[in-house]
């Protein structure tokens, strides 16, 4: 597989080249989404931004348990990253998080922390193709209250949104079939996982990819997402150069969903391995 996301990737770069290039000496923030330490998080949220602020990371992403917050909660989080520089330019939203209900919510508590993004981190159970039109559907219309709020909306994608449905993969119905305003968040290995290139995706999107998971995978048993950014088969350089030249990549977030470190060491693993491969 890693022989043929070369040879794919490589095409794909070529046919970027066309494209309006962003300045290669632009430095594009390195951010954690905090799953990655979702159990201190949980255990004591404010201590867990901290350190990671501490590492170096730039940017946070909360995800849907932070929808649990009051108002009040979200404005004291907001002082801790603004003492601490960091900022949250997006947020992790399960499905239920965009219904009518609750996506007012979302939106007063995204506007306090000062992001950005509400993403859409998962369809759900979706059933054939006309399923996946009616997330897009769902998208489109959240994009419309979003939009008035001052933020825009996203979709972040897992395994079966490249994994061909009908002959099609649903990530493209997804992607046709929103506005341009709406994000897709680009998850690298899941997309690598079921032997799609990310680098093609990328520049065939070009100017959606504003936000990328930065998630690594390998096959075998003791692999998969267990190994840390940078160890795994995804072709980061590949990666980073349609980003940046072609995506319009606006903010990067490692993901460590599990390794063989503590949560906070992989964290600061995988920050190093970053500053290595951007060097």
């Amino acid at each position: 597989m890693t022989g043929s996301l070369s040879r794919r990737s490589f095409v794909a770069l070529a046919g970027a080249a066309s494209l309006t290039r962003a300045s290669a000496a632009a430095r594009i923030p390195v951010g954690l989404e905090l799953y990655s330490v979702r159990d201190e998080l949980a255990k004591d949220p404010e201590a867990t931004v901290g350190a990671v602020a501490k590492m170096g990371y730039e940017v946070v992403e909360f995800y849907a348990p932070y929808l649990d917050w009051t108002a009040d909660k979200a404005r004291g989080m907001r002082k801790l990253m603004d003492d601490l520089g960091i900022r949250c330019n997006s947020t992790h939203n399960n499905a239920p998080s965009f219904s009518a209900e609750k996506l007012p919510k979302a939106i007063e508590l995204n506007n306090i922390l000062g992001s950005r993004y509400v993403v859409m981190s998962s369809a759900g159970k979706v059933d054939g193709l006309d399923g996946w039109k009616k997330v897009a559907d769902r998208l489109t219309e959240a994009s419309e209250k979003v939009g008035a709020a001052g933020l825009q909306t996203g979709y972040h994608n897992h395994q079966p949104e490249f994994t061909p449905v009908e002959g099609k993969r649903p990530i493209e119905v997804i992607a046709a079939n929103t506005p341009k305003g709406v994000m897709l968040q680009l998850d690298v290995g899941t997309c690598v996982e079921v032997g799609s290139d990310p680098v093609a995706w990328i520049v065939a999107n070009p100017g959606r990819i504003r936000s990328i998971h930065c998630k690594d995978w390998a096959p075998g048993p003791d692999k998969g997402y267990r190994v840390l950014f940078g160890e795994g088969v995804a072709p980061w350089a590949g990666v980073f150069e349609a980003a940046e030249s072609a995506g319009g990549v606006e903010f990067y977030l490692i993901e460590q969903e599990g390794s063989r470190y503590p949560a906070f060491e992989g964290a600061a693993r995988c920050l190093a391995n970053w500053k290595k491969l951007k060097a």
